[in-house]
């Protein structure tokens, strides 16, 4: 076990030695799946979430940074798992530019949110993402929620959402939170982060945008309750200052409670500068979303 620049897992900084007993239950179980070993990591450590489930899925991601560090060696990707997770996204002509679809915000009532479920609209999210939001395809970090939006009026899609892990620390929404580092590893979970928002280049319908986020307040709190067994209490979103002002986000009443430093989600030690500046927005999803986050 090579010793360097310490790791972290969901915002908590693991100890040599909790690493050396990683690395002695990977090296100790070579038969286990990844699945299996990231869940008896889990119920080593008691990373779990607050419904008592065990975080399988971000462990299994820590565990695959260890590996590309050279700090463990874990057996081979089952080929169910590598299929899904080492895609190869493919533009189609599924995806090809529409005509133009420019109609008022009422014609195209109800407008809704239709989550991703099976793996053909799975395959095909990836593919409008990737071809047409600016910061393409990636896969997210944790627990993860991705929708269509579409209308009842119209028969094509009109966007895409995704809804995953927020950033680890951001000192102007820690500050706003009122979190110390203790309270944030405790309750970070809590908030989730609109990772994806893309409306079709060719839809251009006035007020489209912020009509969607009134919809996710009310549908995605649900439906990350009923994936992964808690309510989050709030929604956290990065615009890039560049490109985007946020209007959609003011519209929607969203709050701007800052902006990020340029250093990255995933930097813990002041490293990774020149990220652009981002602009963050916040939308509480009830109205004592600051005492679910300062629980103790």
């Amino acid at each position: 076990m090579q010793s360097s620049a310490s790791e972290a897992f969901c915002g908590n900084i693991i100890s040599k030695e909790q690493l050396a007993e990683i690395a002695g239950i990977v090296a100790t179980f070579p038969n286990l799946t990844r699945a299996e070993l990231a869940n008896t990591i889990c119920e080593l450590f008691s990373w779990k979430r607050p419904t008592g489930k065990l975080k399988t899925i971000e462990c299994r991601q820590f565990l695959e940074r260890l590996e590309a560090k050279g700090k463990i060696h874990l057996p081979a990707c089952q080929q169910q798992y590598a299929r899904r997770t080492n895609i190869k996204i493919v533009w189609t002509e599924n995806s090809n530019y529409r005509e133009i679809l420019s109609k008022k915000i009422g014609e195209l009532a109800p407008v809704f949110l239709a989550k991703v479920n099976d793996p053909s609209q799975r395959l095909l999210w990836y593919e409008y993402v990737d071809r047409y939001h600016y910061l393409g395809y990636r896969p997210p970090f944790g627990a993860n929620l991705r929708y269509f939006i579409q209308s009842g009026n119209h028969p094509d899609r009109l966007g895409c959402l995704q809804f995953s892990s927020p950033a680890w620390r951001m000192a102007a929404r820690d500050h706003w939170i009122g979190w110390n580092d203790e309270l944030r590893k405790r309750n970070l979970q809590k908030i989730i982060s609109n990772s994806r928002f893309l409306i079709f280049p060719w839809v251009q319908v006035k007020n489209l945008a912020s009509k969607v986020l009134g919809l996710v307040v009310k549908t995605v709190p649900d439906d990350w309750n009923e994936c992964y067994g808690y309510r989050p209490a709030l929604i956290e979103t990065l615009v890039d200052k560049k490109r985007f002002n946020g209007t959609c986000y003011r519209a929607a009443n969203w709050v701007h409670i800052g902006k990020t430093t340029g250093r990255g989600r995933m930097d813990r030690q002041n490293k990774r500068q020149g990220k652009a500046i981002k602009d963050i927005f916040v939308y509480p999803l009830s109205k004592k979303f600051r005492q679910t986050l300062m629980q103790l």
